[in-house]
């Protein structure tokens, strides 16, 4: 690795930089790339969800819960959860911590937990999420947040598919349908003609029944719907 770096066949010796393989491949490939993918992590998470993630991270029980601190989940419920805790429960939460630390954290039905996941399903095994309750809904509240971020950006992103320059005009209810129907086309395709029929005629009561011929033309409107949304 301490030979001298040569890049190219077309230039002479002593027109290149004397630099080594070790710089080469540590400076300009490794550190380049690891730039790069930082610039791109930085462009595509603000600060608001990485201080999420980082402050969720005391909850993390690895390493004997070394990062567990009482202060930073109070923080994590009051900056984040505030709609999901009263405030008689945020001061209620603050003693289970207390006890939580004392009892959980030297508990050895907790210890060799490496993922918070494992830690809900330890708590609802033992009984312990019944005691503290509170810390059980927030452990859940974070489980759930990878979840519900994956779902608005689906959304959004299903949203520049089905509404297009062509469908501009499209109604803010006929929109919202035909995104249901396009995120959830896995459960659309176990929908079949009969079930689309008699959904059709339950909405509301008509004078006349359809001929076969205008069910036909139905089935056909909605199958080619679900072919443009999807």
């Amino acid at each position: 690795m301490s030979a001298p770096y040569t890049a190219g066949r077309g230039r002479s010796r002593e027109s290149q930089d004397l630099i080594t393989m070790e710089h080469h491949y540590r400076v300009d490939i490794f550190n380049a790339a690891i730039d790069s993918q930082l610039q791109e992590l930085n462009s595509r998470f603000n600060e608001q969800p990485t201080e999420v993630l980082i402050i969720s991270s005391t909850l993390d029980p690895k390493d004997a819960y070394k990062s567990f601190k009482i202060e930073d989940i109070c923080n994590l419920v009051e900056k984040f959860y505030p709609q999901d805790f009263s405030e008689e429960e945020k001061i209620h939460l603050r003693f289970q911590l207390q006890h939580y630390e004392l009892d959980i954290l030297q508990h050895p039905d907790f210890q060799n937990i490496s993922t918070i996941s494992e830690l809900c399903q330890r708590l609802s095994a033992t009984g312990k999420s019944a005691i503290y309750y509170l810390i059980d809904r927030l452990i859940r509240l974070v489980l759930t947040l990878p979840v519900s971020t994956a779902t608005t950006k689906r959304a959004f992103s299903a949203m520049k598919l089905v509404k297009t320059r062509l469908r501009n005009m499209m109604e803010d209810e006929f929109l919202a349908e035909c995104l249901v129907f396009y995120i959830e086309k896995e459960i659309a395709k176990s929908f079949s003609t009969d079930m689309i029929i008699d959904e059709f005629y339950s909405m509301k009561s008509r004078r006349a029944q359809l001929k076969y011929k205008d069910l036909g033309l139905l089935f056909c409107f909605l199958l080619s719907v679900s072919i443009k949304v999807g």
